[in-house]
């Protein structure tokens, strides 16, 4: 990991600029960078609604198994809009200082299955600090999959890969929820992120506990409490990860895995620009003006107010989007932009084609 680095002179300028009007902002007009109320009302919304969703499915004497189906599908699309909104705030540590409030955040947590210690290592450490440099950047690992830039490997495979890509986007919670947690403790211990030792049990013992809680809840409950088969059940159960993982994917794919970010190797030889800058390029934002979009996707089409202030919630990057794109036009940086999100999507799916291809 120490041989890609950033450069601490090139375009320090912007960075000075960029940091100074933020932080200028939130004092200025007494704003606190974290969650606010109306943060909290998103908060009880959704996970209320994913509740509900769970509680109309076990005592709403619905028979019909279309409309279950469908509420399950209801169901994991609350999974995801509460990963991206409630937990990913909670994991960067932009939605509350209060160790009570943190501790009650990790209900959430753990009901849509995930290790939010693991993730704040993939997300916070890796994706965050090197997006796009391959090698380093879990987001876009592909095992063998997928090609997401010119740097990995080309199989004959991948020139189908934009028509499997949303099947296999839609397997990724089912691994997240059973086996990914566990694997990634392995190796966050090999790279050091996890100390050996009482740690390295204390984590393992608790992401063990968190998945065996999720599958009771989500699984077995439903298994002993709905008059359905066993199988009809499951078949209900992956629906709701299913869905979850295509919503999840595309939204956080889009970001930054389209035509017009930039990408690197980790053993690329090149001037290094600084970190800000990096994040510019390789970040990108879509549907800004979709007020829909921004509650339901956790403020994540302002990806780049995002990477570049992490521990700001996202309820406020509609604010300071103007002056991290004013400022990014002063100093001729980039600042990409993709007006829907239906064109981010074509942009993401045209580009595995491309890289699939040649």
């Amino acid at each position: 990991m120490q041989k890609y680095s950033f450069s601490k002179d090139t375009n320090s300028a912007f960075s000075e600029a960029l940091n100074s009007r933020v932080n200028s902002f939130f004092k200025m007009n007494k704003i606190d960078r974290r969650a606010n109320q109306e943060m909290f009302s998103k908060t009880v919304f959704i996970v209320g609604y994913y509740f509900s969703i769970y509680l109309i499915i076990l005592f709403g004497g619905i028979e019909n198994i279309p409309l279950l189906f469908v509420l399950w599908a209801l169901l994991g699309l609350g999974q995801a809009f509460v990963g991206i909104t409630v937990m990913h705030d909670f994991v960067h540590g932009s939605y509350s200082k209060n160790k009570y409030l943190k501790l009650i955040l990790e209900i959430p947590v753990i009901a849509i299955g995930v290790e939010s210690k693991i993730w704040k290592i993939e997300h916070n450490v890796l994706h965050h600090t090197y997006p796009n440099v391959s090698g380093l950047d879990d987001d876009i690992e592909t095992r063998f999959v997928f090609r997401f830039t010119k740097d990995q490997p080309k199989k004959w495979f991948h020139k189908y890969q934009h028509l499997y890509a949303t099947f296999i986007y839609g397997l990724l919670i089912i691994e997240w929820v059973t086996v990914k947690d566990f694997m990634k403790i392995f190796k966050y211990k090999k790279m050091g992120f996890i100390q050996s030792g009482l740690k390295f049990i204390s984590i393992l013992f608790s992401v063990l506990i968190k998945k065996i809680i999720f599958f009771l809840i989500f699984l077995i409950v439903p298994m002993l409490y709905l008059d359905l088969s066993n199988g009809m059940v499951i078949s209900m159960f992956l629906t709701m990860l299913v869905v979850a993982g295509v919503v999840m994917t595309i939204i956080f794919q889009t970001a930054h895995v389209v035509p017009i970010c930039t990408f690197r190797d980790e053993n690329d030889n090149f001037e290094r620009e600084n970190w800000h800058i990096h994040q510019l390029m390789t970040t990108s934002n879509f549907a800004m003006d979709n007020k829909l979009i921004t509650y339901f996707f956790g403020g994540l089409n302002y990806q780049i107010e995002h990477h570049l202030f992490p521990d700001v919630s996202h309820v406020h990057y509609p604010k300071i989007s103007t002056i991290i794109k004013n400022t990014a036009k002063e100093f001729n940086t980039p600042y990409i932009v993709h007006d829907t999100f239906r064109e981010a999507v074509i942009g993401h799916y045209s580009l595995l084609k491309e890289l699939g291809r040649n």
